[in-house]
Parts: structure tokens; C-alpha cells; sequence
């Protein structure tokens, strides 16, 4: 077998394989950095677009129900009777696409995360020079522009601001349908709309807070400040 002595250290064959086989890791493991950047801009451009899809949709719709408004009370009121409920779905399905891919999102930023750390690691007198943080979740926190690594983040999200807005799609379907199938005084129906309102936005910060739950872990509620 060949070797070479090197101040006092025999480099062998093994020796040249580890480090060709750490070479091509590493070779791997920068491959796979890029490859999850792909991914984490995806879930970016696919939330944006979706929510887009959503806030078009309603704008248009809204703008609809006022002309057909002018036209009569009782257009109205078949009008809104299809449209809002579609759009009350399309919100749905975009708040828990959205909530998939904030999750996607953070759970790719924390894969970077722990690439970085190893990379860091390669030479520690340059670590600094990587930002790496306390933890793998405290980074990717960072990477989202949060303070604090913890579950709150959800209510700053775009599957928040949806459900919310959603939600009150969902109260004015109520309404309607009080005062004008019920045929329920007004007060009742601006009760019942803003109660239902309420209990949408809260089921759909539920689901996302249970969503999150796992990647955001209570024992790093602290970390990232």
C-alpha cells in the first residue's frame, strides 16, 4: 500500500479515500443548499400567488354585488347567494394551502439552517461570519425577519391575514342569511355575523398554531431575540 510521511504522520490510502469522500459531502451537501433554496422561493411565489388568486377574486366580486345591487334588492340577494359561498370555499382551501406551505417554508429554512451550522463548523475561527444563531429554529426565525422563535409568529403570516378576511366573508354569509332567509332583525343578523366571524378567524389561527406546533418547539420560545 502506498504512503508518504508527512511530519511525523504516514497519510495511507484510507486517509486519501476520507478525504475524498468528505470532499464529495461536501460537494453534495452545497448541492442540496441550493436545492433547498430552490424550494423555500417556491412555497414563497406559490403563497403569493394563491393569495393573490383569493384578494382578486373578492375585490371583483365585491364590485360585482354593488352593480347588481343598483339593479334590485332580490338580485341581489341570488347574486350573493352563489358568489359568496364560492368564495368563502376558495378561501378555505387557500388558507390551508397557504398554512402548508409556511410550514414547508420553515421547515426548509431550518434544513439551511443546519447546513450552515456545519459549514461553520469547518473552521471555527470564521464561524462568525455565517450569522449562525442559537439554534437551527432561532436561525430560521431570523431568515423570516421574526424576533422570537416562537408559535405567535403564525398571526403575521399570510394564511393569517386570509383567514381573517375570509372569516368575514363567512360572517356576511350569516347575515344574510338572518335577516334575509330568517327574516331575523337586523341586530340579530350583525350579532350573529360578527360571532360567526369570530369563531372562523379563531379556528383557522388554531389550525395554524397546531400546524406549527411542531417546528416550534416551547423550549425555544426564547431563543432568536
Amino acid at each position: 500500500m502506498a504512503s508518504a510521511a508527512l511530519v511525523g504522520h504516514t497519510v495511507t490510502m484510507d486517509d486519501v479515500d476520507d478525504a475524498g469522500a468528505r470532499a464529495r459531502f461536501e460537494s453534495a451537501l452545497s448541492t442540496e443548499y441550493f436545492v433547498l433554496q430552490g424550494a423555500s422561493g417556491a412555497t414563497i411565489s406559490e403563497s403569493s400567488s394563491r393569495s393573490s388568486l383569493y384578494m382578486v377574486s373578492l375585490s371583483s366580486s365585491l364590485i360585482a354585488l354593488g352593480f347588481v345591487l343598483n339593479a334590485s334588492e332580490e338580485s341581489f340577494l341570488s347574486f350573493a347567494a352563489v358568489v359568496l359561498p364560492v368564495l368563502f370555499l376558495l378561501g378555505t382551501f387557500t388558507v390551508v394551502r397557504l398554512v402548508d406551505t409556511s410550514v414547508e417554508n420553515v421547515r426548509v429554512l431550518q434544513q439551511m439552517a443546519r447546513i450552515r451550522r456545519h459549514f461553520a463548523g469547518i473552521w471555527p475561527p470564521g464561524a462568525h461570519l455565517f450569522g449562525v444563531a442559537e439554534s437551527e429554529v432561532a436561525e430560521a426565525s431570523r431568515s423570516l425577519g421574526l424576533r422570537r422563535a416562537n408559535r405567535r409568529a403564525v398571526f403575521f403570516t399570510m394564511a393569517t391575514v386570509i383567514g381573517a378576511v375570509n372569516a368575514v366573508v363567512g360572517g356576511a354569509i350569516v347575515v344574510l342569511v338572518v335577516t334575509s332567509v330568517m327574516a331575523l332583525p337586523t341586530s340579530a343578523g350583525v350579532i350573529a355575523g360578527v360571532v360567526t366571524a369570530a369563531i372562523l378567524a379563531a379556528i383557522a389561527f388554531g389550525y395554524q398554531l397546531l400546524r406549527f406546533a411542531s417546528l416550534f418547539p416551547r423550549d425555544d420560545a426564547a431563543s432568536a431575540r
